[in-house]
């Protein structure tokens, strides 16, 4: 069973006391640049993509830019990052299909967004509320995690159900915020291998963090 409104208001009231400035890190300027960082992030840590992006995106301003070189060229601007071969050549066909069908705007809408190549529902979502300021809540891997570690989804649920928990869970004019506080907390707090349990104001309601409170993982911290 979900929790409570009750205790979902606490978790929302909480994660905003804990992270009230939190906010995209992707480096960009530009809801283009934004969609081609988050393309990039995939299986990858911002942290890593904002250190190519600089460079990146000082050569390649437009659509046209990007499919302008051969997809080698592209290739070694980000062989930092993961799967870097399949991400330049996504990077290209999306910059072509902007080129082709948007005379080289960028979408504002989720359902032409995602057909674009590259770009799956979580990016859609990530681009339509930093960039458009539709609301959403994108689900990564930490927003993932916490949300199954506190309870608010099954453990089994799919990516899909837990954006759809959440949507329903938390007031549409706030998705946007609790996605990126769902994120910072999942990032700088309740990490996948050592979650801050003991120093946790959210403890009380975390089921995964009363399993590890029986279990003698976690010890408290004296008041």
């Amino acid at each position: 069973m979900p929790v409570t409104k009750k205790t979902m208001h606490v978790i929302l009231e909480t994660l905003k006391e804990m992270f009230p400035d939190a906010h995209c890190e992707l480096t960009h300027s530009n809801p283009f640049e934004l969609t081609i960082a988050v393309l990039l992030s995939a299986q990858c840590t911002d942290k890593l993509v904002n250190t190519v992006t600089p460079k990146l995106f000082a050569k390649y301003k437009t659509p046209w830019d990007y499919v302008s070189v051969p997809v080698e060229e592209l290739e070694n601007d980000i062989r930092r990052i993961g799967l870097f071969r399949n991400k330049a050549k996504n990077i290209q066909k999306l910059c072509q299909a902007l080129i082709d069908e948007y005379h080289g705007e960028l979408p504002s809408s989720h359902e032409e967004l995602v057909k674009l190549a590259g770009v799956g529902r979580k990016t859609a979502n990530v681009v339509v509320s930093n960039a458009f300021g539709v609301p959403a809540i994108a689900v990564d891997t930490h927003v993932e995690r916490v949300s199954k570690r506190l309870g608010i989804c099954r453990q089994k649920d799919s990516v899909l159900e837990v954006e759809k928990t959440l949507q329903k869970m938390v007031p549409i004019e706030e998705w946007t915020d609790t996605h990126h506080r769902l994120i910072f907390f999942g990032r700088y707090h309740c990490t996948a291998k050592n979650p801050n349990c003991p120093e946790c104001p959210l403890l009380g309601v975390c089921r995964e963090g009363q399993k590890r409170l029986k279990k003698g993982d976690v010890i408290p911290v004296a008041k």
